[in-house]
């Protein structure tokens, strides 16, 4: 769909900072982070959201392993939340399948914490991929 922002990040038209991808998923940096690495998932496929059908998740699960992973080992978080929204009103603005990995750290512990952003969440994002990906 060539006016959805994460088909064209697919398909390599918008620059995006990568941490993962395979021949079903892509995984890149958000560029709007809650936490410190805040990520996001979605299918190579244009899927309105999760509810859709349930072979959208079998097509995102690796990816959100490995991201998940990926996170905790590089940047010292100790935990992730995994999330997706579906429909406007539970907060979907891009209609593109998307699972947000959001990485927790001992400093801003719990669910009351998940939605408030860190204080470094949108620090130099350049720099964080290259000690992710380092």
């Amino acid at each position: 769909m060539s006016d959805c922002l994460f088909c064209r990040i697919v398909a390599g038209e918008i620059p995006a900072r990568m941490v993962y991808t395979d021949d079903t998923c892509i995984g890149f940096l958000d560029i709007a982070p809650y936490h410190r690495g805040h990520s996001l998932v979605i299918p190579r496929r244009h899927i309105a959201d999760g509810t859709c059908e349930a072979e959208a998740w079998n097509e995102v699960a690796a990816g959100i392993i490995a991201v998940s992973n990926l996170l905790k080992e590089k940047l010292g978080a100790t935990g992730v939340n995994i999330l997706s929204n579906a429909g406007s009103v539970s907060g979907q603005e891009i209609f593109h399948f998307h699972v947000h990995i959001l990485p927790r750290y001992p400093s801003n512990p719990g669910m009351g914490a998940l939605a408030q952003r860190d204080v470094d969440a949108d620090m130099d994002l350049d720099a964080l991929y290259v000690q992710i990906m380092g």
